[in-house]
Parts: structure tokens; C-alpha cells; sequence
């Protein structure tokens, strides 16, 4: 049997498959298969997988456009691994990625069942790094989450604290992903950590503490959309929320930072401080607020209205960094 399948979903990304291609094929282990899902795309991404000569390279067409998550789930049917490994078709994967998760799977019990990493994005640019260092410095004042485990890493994942990132970090067991019946296909946003959730139910997952994914920031869908799919989200695991809500998590809150966030890049500023009100702020996300908050001034004129919800916000959160 197949070590690992590297299940890459794409659609028209011609510009950035061969990179993601590149660096499954690149992997320090050799007992893998790359099944490239082709969701209907109409650009040249045809001409980019006949250009593989590598017999480890497993084209799957789509006739049509279904989605990354029908996409996925198409690749987990054709996967002929031991383990699944899920790869965005616009990121790319350190050398030894594969190897490194399949070493802390090494001599553990058969309760774990996956591993995933870390990740980072290209902030290209002054305004990129400057981003990046605040928002580094500011989160070594949170708390550490708890990171590798079962049941323990469900509310961290709920509260957003945790992130194992299944479209590019996630390395699972085949059979694991597919009894807990692989990506929700109804879900626009939030299918990772949803589908690492029933993951869980079937064991344990550990944390890598690497870097060992690059990723785009190829951004966002609208925020309405993200607003129904976290709404759909904690509504299913609607106990679980509870549950860890009573524990001290901040769930509910968390994700009304989200959506500030995205109501706020749109330049949305009233529907954003009506969840930032409700939000789980903190110093750590000061940084991503002035960003997006500083996107959504460029894509709108910004009203004596808006003026006055975005100083409310900036009066929050420096209230609450002081109180800290």
C-alpha cells in the first residue's frame, strides 16, 4: 500500500498548481501519490497536469465546477494511501513536511491518528512585515492553547484558538477520514476546523511545531457568506459550544471577531461594530483589525457614521489592552 495520497483539489490555478504539485513531489519520503482533483476548471490546467511525466501524479476530472470540499472528498474516494494528506492548489509544502508529521506519529499508540503543522503566509512588503512582527510580539502575551490531543482540542478549536488547517496542513489516516465522512460539502467557510472536529472523533491528533506549510492569502469570501456558515457551524455543534462556553472558552465571542473583521475589510463598518461589540479582543488582535478596518477605508468613503463605529472599536480595544 501507498504511504501517503497528497490530495491537491484545484480550479483555474494553472499559475500556482505546478508549485503545489512541486512540493508534494519534493517530499523527503518517496512512497506517495499526488491525485490532482480538476474541479471543471476551463483555464490551462489541462495542458499543466499532461505535463507531468511521473506516474505518481493521478489526474481526476470534474466535468464541472462542485467546490474544493466535493473536490476533496472526490480525491479521499481515489486515495490508495495509508494516510491522506490535503494540499491547496495555491500553497506549497516544506521538503519534509510528510516526513516530519510521520515521524511524531512514530512509536504512538494507534489512538493517534493524524498530525498537522503549522503554517505561514507571504506578507510581502514593509506594510506585510510590519504586520506580521506586531501581531508576533502582541500574541506572546495570550495564553498558550493546548495543541495535540482529543477531546482537550475540541474547544480550542471551537474558540478558533486552534487552527489545524485541514486544506494544507492535515496528515490523517485514510480510513480515519473517511469514517468520519470526509469535508462538509454544504459549508462555504470553517470546513477544516469542522472536519479536524470529526477527526477527533475518531482519535487524536498531533501538533507539529514547524512551519512547514507556505500559503497564499488569496482572500476571502463575502462576509454575509462567512456570517451563514458560522452561524450553520455552532449550530451543529451546538452542545459542544455550550459545553466548553461553560469551561471559560471563548467561542460565540471569537467568532463575532471574525466577522467584525470581514464586515470591516468590506468597508461595512456598522454591521462590523455590531459584532465587535461582542467580540473576544484582546491585544493580540489588534494588528488584524487596523488591517482589515485600514481595507475597508480604501474600498469605501468612509462617513462621519462609520468615523465614529470604527473610534468606538479603537476605544475598545484600548480599554481592554489596559484592563489586561
Amino acid at each position: 500500500m501507498t504511504r501517503v495520497s497528497v490530495i491537491i483539489p484545484t480550479y483555474n490555478r494553472a499559475a500556482t498548481l505546478p508549485r503545489a504539485i512541486d512540493s508534494a513531489l519534493e517530499q523527503t519520503i518517496d512512497d506517495l501519490e499526488v491525485v490532482v482533483v480538476d474541479d471543471g476548471s476551463t483555464d490551462d490546467t489541462e495542458s499543466v497536469l499532461a505535463a507531468y511525466d511521473d506516474p505518481r501524479v493521478r489526474p481526476v476530472l470534474h466535468a464541472t465546477n462542485q467546490g474544493a470540499n466535493v473536490a476533496r472528498n472526490t480525491g479521499l474516494e481515489h486515495a490508495r494511501g495509508e494516510y491522506v494528506a490535503f494540499l491547496d492548489s495555491d500553497d506549497e509544502w516544506h521538503p519534509e513536511k510528510l516526513e516530519r508529521q510521520l515521524a511524531a506519529l512514530t512509536d504512538r499508540s494507534s489512538d493517534w491518528v493524524g498530525a498537522y503543522c503549522d503554517s505561514t503566509y507571504d506578507l510581502s512588503g514593509a506594510s506585510g512585515a510590519l504586520r506580521s512582527t506586531a501581531a508576533s510580539v502582541l500574541a506572546r502575551a495570550d495564553d498558550e492553547p493546548t495543541r495535540s490531543g482529543g477531546e482537550e482540542l475540541v474547544g480550542e478549536i471551537l474558540a478558533d484558538n486552534v487552527q489545524p488547517g485541514a486544506g494544507s496542513t492535515l496528515l490523517v489516516r485514510t480510513a480515519v477520514a473517511r469514517a468520519a465522512g470526509g469535508f462538509d460539502e454544504e459549508l462555504d467557510r470553517f470546513q477544516d476546523p469542522e472536519f479536524c472536529l470529526r477527526v477527533l472523533e475518531q482519535g487524536k491528533l498531533v501538533y507539529v511545531d514547524e512551519e512547514l506549510v507556505r500559503r497564499e492569502d488569496t482572500g476571502h469570501p463575502p462576509a454575509d457568506v462567512v456570517a451563514n456558515a458560522s452561524e450553520q457551524y455552532l449550530s451543529a455543534y451546538e452542545d459542544e459550544v455550550e459545553r466548553f462556553e461553560n469551561e471559560g472558552y471563548e467561542i460565540r465571542s471569537s467568532h463575532a471577531l471574525i466577522l467584525a473583521k470581514r464586515y470591516f475589510a468590506e468597508g461595512r463598518f456598522l454591521r462590523g461594530a455590531w459584532h465587535f461589540r461582542r467580540a473576544a479582543a484582546s491585544p493580540r488582535t489588534l494588528p488584524g483589525v487596523c488591517w482589515v478596518a485600514g481595507t475597508g477605508v480604501r474600498r469605501r468613503p468612509l462617513p462621519v457614521v462609520a468615523t465614529v463605529a470604527l473610534l468606538v472599536v479603537g476605544t475598545t480595544l484600548g480599554w481592554r489592552a489596559l484592563s489586561r
